[in-house]
This record gives structure tokens, C-alpha cells and sequence, in this order.
């Protein structure tokens, strides 16, 4: 009930201060050379830019009306690109009245980045976590030292060591696929952006002395990896580590359930290949002993996976956790390709090149078969992962590639960010991509990954200006008028489906995670019991990570 009327509280405050709101843009701000746009939902020819004194700065007038089906509005666009000046100020117009007040600033990303980047800290699970965030301290004590049981492995009542990494989701599990592409995405935005990233403090506790934070973090996650192989040996990866069901909304410490490590699967063992192939070479200037650590544990299990080349997908049994299941030919492509880019071995290179040549991705159901024979992903999360091999192998500077299935892939590359910027262009929100779904908030971000990879292809304004809108729709340019991030921006989620956030004394939620969205332009509910909609996931957490990454000033 206090969280409730504290709610209450802040929505009356935020009404009286800006009315109905009906100027929807980015809350956070923007850097000064970015496109800056603002969608108006109410009738409206003309626009000024204020800063807070009241001084117009700009005047504009605006397009439209535009309509758009999907959230049956018309709208007009005000776009005040022009304005680069620093500062704070906010859009105006007659009869509409004031937008919130926005930054512009080369580091107005930044808290953003850091907030962002620390919600994966906050996520660290088998210790204490402590941060500040608005005059609020979030915090829980050490947790789940008893992870896990061996009794799905054949070994009833016997614990081994599985302790650390991350909490998934809104939930306390572990899960080895998810963990897939989310270590991938940071791991590419250190590739890509390491000269912002390698100098940025994010005051953590210092478990990797001599590593920069940034990765610092991910190896959090890489140590609890290591000890999700089979004790005997053989580089099969266990699928997951949780309870046999959920959780009640607990603090983690208060998670007292018995946790287990379960069965193998193929798609498992393979994203373990890429992750710690990929660990290997990015810890290597830092802890030569633990990367080469890393880089013998991918070597079995990617041996194990030539030798048993069946899908050996994961069944849920007695389990009620996450999932995760989906077929391994993605996973096995992307363990080639990063194998290969670590390696150099010849063999990885050519195991890459033909699962290349061959691979059909899944289709969900009902879904028709596509109408090209690209071989890359517009919309696509931790059930495909071909796309990080893909972006592996074309950014890679090795030589030996294949050059006709290499201007293929650059190709399509360039192909599908061409099909990003054209959406969001005929999105009135900047959106840009089409379909509606758990967790596709998640995938917006993500598509920052496809522009910026295009981008280093074959530089393009565009490109750069449609990852700027994707963020830009993520911190409020959106049918809601709202941050789907906790914590930042204006009005953010206030119930997320995050068992902290409903267990702990602290009317505000835990900072910094990206919401999943909802399942139509008009179906977010921002409800704790809506999983659905209102979930937060490391998935979709790193994909926020990355698109930020790229616009940070050091």
C-alpha cells in the first residue's frame, strides 16, 4: 500500500507540473549533433525551443498530421535537429502547451550508460550488493551459497560449487543460453566502443584487480560459467541452475528453495564455446592465466560438440523455470566463429563457412517463409544468435574468409539496416521495428547492434541517426510518453516484474532495467504481475547496454 500511494503521489505531482502531456520525446536528452524530434499528439502548425528561463532559443513548425494505425493517432513531428546549443530546455507550442525539459550535452548518455551497466551489478548473485540511486540505497545480502545440487546429474543430495553470476530475470535463476547473448552483446560493445569504455568507472568492488570495470563485470558472469561444465570432464554444459519452480516475491537472500544443476543441452554447451572463446581473447591483455583457462574450457566443449553432433534440445521435466529451449544450429555457428576469431584455426573457420552456407533459421510458428535468402536477423534475440557470428566473422581481420559468402553477409549486413531505417522513418515514434512481442523492447535496442555493425561496413548518417531514434523511443519518444527504464528518464516504470523491487521496503523499483514492452502498440501494463509485458532480463538489459555504449563521452 505505501508504494501505492507513493505512486499516486508522483503521477499527481508530474500532472500538475506538465498537464496532459501530448509532446512526446526523448526525457534524457540529447548529444548536440543528433536528429532531436518530438511527436505531438493534438493538433499543432508551430513549436519554440526554451530554455528554462524562458528564452526561445529555436522556432519550427511542424509536419503533419501523420496517421499510424497500429496506435490509431494522427501526430505532428517537431523536429528541432538544428539546435545544437547546450543547456536544458523544453519544447513549446499554443494550444498544446510544454514538453518535459530535456538536456543537450555531448555526456547526456552517460548516467544513463553507468545507471544501465550498474543494474548488472545489482543483478550479482552468491554476494552483498549496494548502490545509490536518486537518495535511495538498493541492497540485498549474500545469497544462494548453497548453489547446487547434483541430484539431475545422478548424484542425489551432493552440492558442488555453482555460486555467482547474475540473476536472469525478474527471477533468482541462472540460465546458461540467455547468459548467451547477453555476454555477447557486452562483449561486442567492448569490441566496438572500448576506447569510451575502457577509462569508465562504474565503482564496483574490485573482483578482477587490474581489469577495467566494464569488463570486470562480464567476468563476474564468466566465473560462474566455468562452473556450469560436467565435473567428469567431458565439456557438456548444464542447461541451467534453479529451483524446480519459482520463487515468491523474496529478497534473494529470503530464496531459500534447494537449486539445481541440470542436464546438458547442445544449444548450452555451444553458447558456452563462444563466450568463453570470446572471454579468452578480451581478458587476455589483463589475466593471461585466466584467459587461457577460458580458452581451454571452450576447446572441450567445442570438441565434445564435433563429436556429438545431434541437437540435443532442452527438456523441461520436473522443472518450471525458464526454458530456454530452442534448436542449437545458431549456437553451434556462433561457437564456430568465435573459436575461429580467437584461434585462427583453419578447421573453425571452414566449421563456420558451411554452417553458414546451410543454415535455415527457425521460423515461429505459423510464420511464413521468408521471402529472401538473407543471411542476417532484423529482429532476432537469445533463441537466434546467428547474428553475432555473423558480425564476428565480417568485422573480423583475419585473413582466409570466403570471399563470395563474405560480400554475401556485408550485403545483407547492409541490407537489413537499410530495412531498420526505412521502419523507423515511417514510424511516428521513431520506431523501429515492426512486430509487438515479450520482450521487444529488448529487441529495439538490439537493432542498435545491426546499425552500428552496417555502420563500420559502410558509414552512413542514417545509420547512427536510427540507433539515436531507437534510444530516443526507448527514453520516451513512444505512444506512452514514457521511459521504459527504471529510474531514468521521465515517468519510468514503477512496477516492474522484478521480485527486489516488490519485496524490498523501498517504494521505488531497482534502478536502470529496461521493461520487455508491450504486445501491441497499446499493450504495456505497467503492472508487477504483468511478466509478459513488464518483465526486466539480462538479455534485453545488455542490449540497452550496448546501444548506450556507443554514445558515451569518456
Amino acid at each position: 500500500m505505501k508504494k501505492t500511494i507513493f505512486v499516486l503521489v508522483a503521477i499527481m505531482s508530474v500532472t500538475l507540473l506538465f498537464g496532459e502531456n501530448k509532446i512526446h520525446l526523448n526525457s534524457i536528452g540529447f548529444t548536440p549533433d543528433a536528429p532531436k524530434k518530438a511527436t505531438i499528439t493534438t493538433p499543432c502548425s508551430e513549436f519554440q525551443i526554451r530554455s528554462l528561463d524562458g528564452n526561445v532559443v529555436l522556432t519550427g513548425e511542424t509536419t503533419g498530421p501523420l496517421h499510424q494505425d497500429d496506435v490509431d493517432q494522427d501526430v505532428w513531428i517537431a523536429d528541432f535537429s538544428h539546435l545544437r546549443q547546450e543547456g536544458e530546455f523544453y519544447v513549446e507550442a499554443s494550444n498544446v502547451g510544454k514538453s518535459v525539459q530535456f538536456q543537450i550535452s555531448n555526456e547526456v548518455y552517460n548516467v544513463s550508460f553507468y545507471t544501465s551497466m550498474r543494474a548488472m551489478y545489482l543483478w550479482r548473485c552468491g554476494t552483498a550488493v549496494r548502490g545509490e540511486h536518486n537518495g535511495e540505497t538498493f541492497s540485498h545480502a549474500i545469497c544462494h551459497m548453497n548453489d547446487a545440487y547434483e541430484d539431475y546429474l545422478g548424484r542425489p543430495g551432493q552440492q558442488r560449487d555453482g555460486t555467482g553470476g547474475w540473476h536472469d530475470a525478474g527471477d533468482h535463476g541462472k540460465y546458461v543460453v540467455n547468459a548467451g547473448i547477453t555476454v555477447g552483446s557486452l562483449f561486442l560493445a567492448w569490441d566496438h566502443f572500448h576506447n569510451k569504455l575502457k577509462d569508465f568507472s562504474l565503482d564496483l568492488p574490485d573482483t578482477a584487480p587490474g581489469y577495467p570495470d566494464y569488463l570486470k563485470e562480464i567476468k563476474w558472469e564468466t566465473d560462474w560459467l566455468l562452473k556450469m561444465a560436467y565435473p567428469d570432464g567431458s565439456g557438456r554444459i548444464s542447461h541451467k541452475l534453479t529451483r524446480t519452480n519459482f520463487s515468491g516475491f523474496v529478497m534473494p537472500e529470503d530464496d531459500d528453495g534447494k537449486r539445481f544443476f541440470t542436464e546438458w543441452s547442445s544449444a548450452a554447451t555451444a553458447d558456452f564455446v563462444a563466450m568463453m572463446a570470446m572471454a579468452a581473447r578480451y581478458f587476455a591483455p589483463y589475466d593471461a592465466e585466466y584467459a587461457a583457462t577460458c580458452l581451454s574450457a571452450a576447446k572441450r566443449s567445442y570438441n565434445f560438440l564435433l563429436a556429438n553432433p545431434e541437437d540435443k534440445r532442452w527438456q523441461q521435466g520436473d522443472f518450471r523455470t525458464g526454458g530456454y529451449a530452442s534448436s542449437d544450429g545458431d549456437d553451434r555457428l556462433w561457437a564456430a566463429a568465435e573459436m575461429w576469431e580467437t584461434t585462427g584455426d583453419s578447421a573453425c573457420l571452414a566449421d563456420f563457412e558451411q554452417r553458414m552456407q546451410n543454415y535455415q533459421p527457425p521460423r515461429r510458428r505459423g510464420e511464413a517463409a521468408p521471402s529472401t535468402a538473407r543471411k542476417v536477423d532484423e529482429d532476432w534475440d537469445w533463441g537466434n544468435v546467428r547474428n553475432l557470428a555473423v558480425f564476428t566473422y565480417v568485422l573480423s581481420t583475419r585473413d582466409g574468409k570466403n570471399s563470395e559468402l563474405l560480400a554475401q553477409l556485408k550485403s545483407d549486413i547492409l541490407a537489413v539496416a537499410d530495412d531498420i531505417v526505412a521502419r523507423a522513418q515511417q514510424d511516428v515514434y521513431g520506431r523501429p521495428l515492426l512486430r509487438y512481442y515479450w520482450g521487444c523492447n529488448g529487441t529495439i535496442a538490439r537493432q542498435v547492434i545491426n546499425l552500428q555493425v552496417a555502420n563500420k561496413i559502410s558509414p552512413k548518417a542514417e545509420y547512427v541517426e536510427t540507433a539515436l531514434d531507437a534510444i530516443a523511443h526507448i527514453f520516451g519518444r513512444n505512444y506512452y510518453n514514457r521511459s521504459y527504464v527504471t529510474g531514468l528518464g521521465f515517468k519510468p516504470p514503477l512496477f516492474p516484474h522484478d521480485r527486489r523491487s516488490g519485496a524490498d521496503d523501498i517504494e521505488a523499483p531497482w534502478p536502470g532495467y529496461i521493461i520487455g514492452g508491450g504486445h501491441s502498440a497499446i499493450g504495456w501494463v505497467d503492472e508487477q504481475a504483468s511478466y509478459a509485458t513488464n518483465e526486466i532480463a539480462i538479455n534485453w538489459q545488455a542490449a540497452l547496454i550496448y546501444a548506450l555504449a556507443g554514445f558515451v563521452s569518456p
